[in-house]
């Protein structure tokens, strides 16, 4: 009956011209979508490592447009944030983002132990701030704190920690410089995300600063440009080191 009510709800509802953030959601999918046709067959023209790390950012880019897919619907349909949608997406694609780290430093000694601390972090940020946007919406602050403990955790981890060692020990200048990039993208693009979670209705300290609608329009394009652009930044280091390996071997061979 829910299930026939909401098809119903969607079927009588429409795009309208003035509605910024519905079209975001449909750029967002549709956005997502061409990156991972990009990343898959793209996937075909690298080797070894760079095949797996490719894989992993089309696998990003994929869950994203499916959820993007279903959040249109819904926005259209309900007219409110899709909440349950978004932390569905997030806990699949953020911790396969933290693997791209390991992945691209496993060459130069990263250990099985940083991509679990990793994943670890951002599975705790994910469920604390899931937890205190919904269930227990009357303590969000208490949950955001805890959230931002896991998020601080893979800060640290890109900023100053092991990761950070093994990028700056690498003796790799196109690693070094993809790794601050995408160290970047955390500090900066990922910070959408609290910022979003202290807009809440209840009592978030941005509550009076930014309505959730807005903050509904800075996660659809936060998302398409955190999750494509560090695709993207995944695809030039493939790239950039594939031709830097094939220029050693014909000067060896020359």
């Amino acid at each position: 009956m829910a299930t026939q009510n909401f098809l119903s709800l969607l079927l009588a509802a429409e795009l309208k011209s003035n509605d910024y953030v519905g079209f975001t959601f449909f750029i967002g999918f549709m956005a997502m979508t061409a990156a991972s046709v990009f990343f898959f067959i793209e996937s075909n023209r690298v080797e070894g490592k760079w095949k797996t790390s490719l894989l992993v950012s089309g696998l990003i880019t994929f869950i994203a447009a499916a959820h993007y897919w279903y959040m249109r619907d819904y926005w259209i349909a309900n007219g409110t944030s899709p909440t349950q949608f978004r932390y569905i997406d997030w806990i699949l694609t953020v911790p396969l983002m933290c693997v791209e780290f390991y992945l691209i430093l496993k060459a130069f000694g990263a250990s099985i132990g940083l991509l679990w601390k990793m994943i670890a972090y951002s599975v705790l940020m994910l469920v604390a701030g899931y937890l205190g946007e919904t269930t227990f919406r009357d303590n969000s602050v208490l949950w955001g704190i805890i959230s931002t403990v896991g998020y601080v955790g893979i800060l640290y981890e890109v900023w100053l920690g092991s990761a950070k060692k093994l990028a700056g020990n690498s003796n790799d200048p196109i690693l070094q410089q993809a790794f601050s990039t995408l160290a970047w993208f955390v500090l900066v693009g990922w910070a959408i995300y609290p910022i979003g979670y202290m807009a809440i209705e209840t009592d978030g300290w941005l509550r009076a600063v930014l309505n959730i609608r807005d903050m509904d329009l800075i996660y659809n394009i936060g998302d398409a440009v955190n999750k494509i652009g560090f695709g993207l930044v995944i695809y030039s280091l493939a790239i950039n080191s594939m031709e830097r390996a094939k220029g050693r071997v014909k000067e060896g061979v020359m």
